[in-house]
């Protein structure tokens, strides 16, 4: 059982085959999952990204991903994957 998870184990298993493959660029790679729930957590609460909670990582890491998948379209992927799903029936 994860504790204060953001994203249930249901919802994982959709999204997770539609980021990107982790990459080792330097040191540890900071896991995917982790990242997307400092994410979300981060707009749920409205926090700054510097006051994100440390379970999250470096939140200039979970800043970095956000930045990065907002421009690979990792979200647009996301949506589109939600939407075909009839998850989703309005424009974010």
């Amino acid at each position: 059982m994860r504790d204060a998870a953001e994203i249930s184990d249901a919802a994982w298993a959709v999204i997770a085959p539609l980021l990107p493959p982790a990459g080792r660029a330097r040191g540890r790679w900071r896991d995917h999952r982790q990242v997307l729930e400092g994410i979300v957590f981060k707009f749920r609460t409205g926090l700054p990204w510097r006051d994100l909670p440390e379970r999250f990582g470096p939140w200039q890491t979970v800043h970095g991903r956000f930045a990065r998948w907002s421009t690979d379209g990792t979200f647009e992927r996301i949506l589109a994957s939600a939407q075909a799903r009839a998850e989703v029936d309005w424009l974010v």
